[in-house]
């Protein structure tokens, strides 16, 4: 196609245009410069025709600039974040495992200053930055706060480890054990006398009102606090077996049954008794028979002491308190003790019998009887062989004696000598020739399958056997049986003692 049309296609001229320019330009720069021209430098030539930059309007350069610090602000921070978590999960500087305290009321900055010293933690600074950062983050965690108590810290641990343990309240569990029987003001005492506890409890809560059990507790928790626990479990256990209770029970209240519980309580200790025991009483209440228990004289004696420290008078079995069962009719008007959960369940489902006596057997057990004649029968019995353990007694008190006078008599002169082989005699070995000392306790008795001694054989040991005969405890020790003449002897020195757990059998029990 010709383009002689005179129409410019593709901007031919104006190219061909500059590039005459330029080659007019490099023949000027290659003529012929005179002498005192070439003295002077050549002039750089112009440069190329740039487009001039706009200016950012003042507005965006402000943001750009405010991004660009942001932007290093954010790798700073991030870098600092990580930092801190390095060395919030290293682990700690802690050699052996230790125990830390934390007091109550103690603020953060005083709890980190006290890990760092006591070289639990390397940085109190990281501890609480770590902290603050947990709080603006809102964990569910840190807002709880960090709990006072006695902590266990191991060797090593890193402060996360460290925060959490404290965050969690991961305390040092303490036991406090609460036996059943005790009455409220020996428990009380008993939570007194306990050093890890703080605060003083000066007012007694009601008898029957506290559950005995083993309870946990932190260093420096209050007294008051654990002691509201004891009654709030006992009231919720109370309420929740009343709901499950046997029908036909002749009392109409939880507090009624709470009462009789208590007296089950005190009556024995053996599991395998209590429901049995708790279902004498129960016949007795609904025969209208006075319970004729013997621990409701001591409690109406010695209050909540518990005990006398000796067995029962008989001047006091017939001296009238509001707890004496041998002269009031039905229950007593409080518990005597606080019972335990075993005693509450015998009492509210109590084992169906027509038993209505019951009297120690000598190994920590009760011989039952349905009729009077049985358990006077029952009581002679027993009564006979504690007659038989009072004569030993004293008998081995008197050889005791004798040897500790033989002790500090006149030594022997040292021309005195003894002869080898047999052994002379001692005035102990003659005494245990006539009358052994008594068992220690648990020893078996042969002869008598399942009888043992216990608490020293006087007041729990009663076994029928003829005169003249020998028991063997299982240390092979005989223990002659002493003629009848003997034995009354030694039951008129003291007439008015007998032991706590023996009711009167010569009469028939009061009805009310």
């Amino acid at each position: 196609m010709s383009h002689d049309d005179g129409f410019d296609w593709g901007g031919q001229s104006r190219k061909r245009a500059r590039s005459g320019r330029s080659a007019q330009m490099r023949n000027v720069s290659s003529m012929a410069r005179s002498p005192s021209e070439s003295l002077e430098p050549s002039r750089a030539p112009e440069p190329a025709y740039r487009k001039q930059r706009r200016q950012l309007h003042p507005i965006f350069a402000f943001l750009n600039g405010l991004l660009s610090l942001l932007l290093v602000g954010l790798i700073g921070v991030g870098g600092l974040i990580y930092f801190l978590k390095f060395k919030f999960d290293q682990p700690g500087p802690l050699e052996h495992s230790t125990i830390v305290v934390i007091p109550r009321g103690e603020g953060t900055n005083a709890i980190a200053t006290r890990l760092e010293r006591e070289g639990i933690i390397s940085d109190r600074r990281i501890f609480m930055a770590s902290v603050r950062y947990f709080q603006f983050k809102k964990t569910k965690k840190i807002q709880a706060g960090i709990k006072a108590g006695e902590y266990e810290i191991h060797s090593k641990a890193s402060m996360r480890k460290v925060l959490d343990a404290l965050i969690d309240g991961r305390v040092i569990p303490h036991k406090l054990p609460i036996p059943e029987g005790l009455t409220s003001e020996q428990i009380v005492a008993r939570l007194n006398s306990t050093p890890l506890l703080k605060g003083e409890i000066t007012e007694i809560p009601p008898e029957g009102s506290l559950l005995p059990d083993t309870y946990l507790f932190s260093r420096n928790s209050p007294r008051k606090d654990l002691l509201g626990r004891m009654r709030t479990a006992q009231r919720r256990f109370l309420a929740k077996l009343w709901q499950g209770r046997a029908s036909n029970l002749p009392f109409k209240t939880a507090e009624e049954a709470l009462i009789l519980a208590s007296i089950v309580e005190k009556e024995t200790g053996r599991s395998d008794e209590r429901r049995k025991i708790a279902g004498v009483f129960i016949n007795r209440m609904r025969r209208k028979i006075r319970l004729q228990s013997d621990p409701t004289i001591i409690y109406g004696l010695a209050g909540g002491k518990g005990t006398l420290g000796r067995p029962i008078l008989r001047s006091e079995i017939n001296k009238s308190t509001p707890y004496n069962t041998y002269q009031i009719d039905g229950l007593p008007p409080t518990p005597i003790a606080n019972p335990g959960r075993a005693a509450i369940e015998a009492v509210l489902n109590p084992e169906e019998t027509s038993d209505i006596y019951f009297v120690a057997n000598g190994s920590g057990g009760h011989i039952f009887a349905a009729t009077l004649k049985e358990h006077n029968r029952n009581v002679a019995k027993w009564r006979k062989i504690e007659r038989v353990i009072r004569v030993r007694q004293a008998a081995a008190r008197k050889a005791t004696e004798a040897v500790a006078a033989v002790a500090a008599g006149p030594q022997p002169d040292s021309g005195a000598t003894v002869a080898q082989g047999k052994p002379a005699a001692t005035p102990e070995s003659t005494a245990s020739s006539a009358l052994a000392p008594p068992p220690a306790d648990g020893a078996a008795i042969t002869g008598f399958p399942g009888l043992t001694v216990s608490g020293g054989g006087l007041a729990q040991m009663r076994l029928d056997v003829p005169h003249g005969t020998a028991i063997v405890a299982k240390q092979s020790q005989p223990i002659a049986v002493p003629p009848a003449s003997e034995t009354a002897a030694a039951t008129a020195v003291s007439p008015n003692v007998i032991a706590s757990d023996i009711p009167l059998p010569a009469r028939k029990p009061r009805r009310n």
